[in-house]
Parts: structure tokens; C-alpha cells; sequence
């Protein structure tokens, strides 16, 4: 194969979004207008999200900077034995929704979407979506009250049942900065034009 067709595949599969980089946050996490101006795909997915489940666009962006920060690839942070010898991870979140492995297979057997993959935002939001619909039928969490559905996606479904959450004050103080963000989004939506 020449030169010039090797270097055609490559910018072809850079600028679908394969090269490097793809996974960076956008640069201004607390403008809703420019994280869905840098990032239209973004905008596109979640509202899909929001015709198919119901999940207001500014609860999807403040959960998912809650999560993620808009790393598409984010993981958590490994651990550690004794300070210093690597052991794993802490847990299998992963992606721009963090969802874990087990709730990741749940969602894809219930949906039937065995393609959708963590890192893909369209992938990501219709999981939140899909996660958050379920609390509301199950527990009766309005679509609205993002802090409460931030909770029931933190700790499950059966932990916000039992109030799991009401022992842990800095899981309260998280819960009620994705409510000021998802509010604050809602505003900034509207400014533009885009909620």
C-alpha cells in the first residue's frame, strides 16, 4: 500500500473521532451552552435520551459531570496494598456514565443494544436514561430531582430504597451540587436556546 493511502486512512479515521484525543473533557464544564456548542454530539445524544426516557438534557449533563467530567474513557482510581504495589481498580466504572459491569450487562440485555459500549456519549446517556426511568417507575423519583435520582444511581436502587445515603453527609453535599449543576444547566439551556 502507498504512502498517500495510508496517510488518507489515517486522517479518515482520526476525524471520525478514532484518533487520540476523543476522549477529552470540554473546556468549560460550567457553561451548558459551550459544552454542547464545542460538543453538538453531545446535545444530539441527550436528547434523543430525553424523547426516549424522559430525562430532562440538564439532569443527563449535571450526572454525567458528576461521573465523569465528560471523559469519555474516565475509570476510577486504582488502589493500592501497603502504598505502593498496584491491586486493581476500585470498582468497574467506567466511561462517561461510570456505570459498572453488572448494571452495564443488565442495561444491554434489557435494551438488546449488545453493541453499546460505555465511552460512546450516545451509548452513555441512553444508559443513564434507562437507569433513571427505572427509578422513577420503581421508587417514584420525579425526572426532575436530580439530586434524588443522583442518589439512586450512586447507590442503587435497593440502597436509596433503605436510605442508605442518609449516613453518608458527603454523599447528601454531592447529591445537592448535581442538583445546584443540573439547575444551573436548565438556565444556561434556556439562555440559548437549547433546552
Amino acid at each position: 500500500m502507498n504512502n498517500y493511502l495510508k496517510l488518507a486512512i489515517v486522517m479518515l479515521v482520526a476525524s471520525c473521532g478514532g484518533g487520540g484525543g476523543s476522549f477529552k473533557a470540554p473546556r468549560d464544564l460550567d457553561n451548558a451552552c459551550a459544552i454542547t456548542s464545542e460538543r453538538p454530539a453531545y446535545l444530539r445524544a441527550m436528547r434523543d435520551t430525553q424523547r426516549r426516557w424522559g430525562i430532562p438534557i440538564a439532569v443527563q449533563m449535571a450526572a454525567i459531570h458528576q461521573e465523569s467530567k465528560f471523559i469519555g474513557d474516565a475509570r476510577t482510581p486504582h488502589q493500592y496494598a501497603l502504598g505502593i504495589i498496584p491491586i486493581g481498580r476500585q470498582s468497574s466504572a467506567f466511561g462517561y456514565s461510570q456505570a459498572l459491569d453488572g448494571t452495564w450487562e443488565e442495561y444491554l440485555t434489557e435494551t438488546g443494544k449488545r453493541r453499546a459500549r460505555r465511552d460512546d456519549i450516545r451509548d452513555a446517556t441512553d444508559f443513564m436514561g434507562w437507569y433513571m426511568h427505572g427509578s422513577t417507575q420503581r421508587l417514584g423519583i420525579s425526572k426532575q430531582d436530580a439530586a434524588s435520582q443522583y442518589l439512586a444511581y450512586h447507590e442503587g436502587r435497593t440502597g436509596f430504597a433503605n436510605g442508605s445515603y442518609r449516613a453518608k453527609s458527603w454523599l447528601m453535599a454531592v447529591a445537592g451540587r448535581v442538583q445546584a449543576r443540573a439547575e444551573m444547566y436548565q438556565v444556561q439551556l434556556i439562555s440559548c436556546g437549547r433546552a
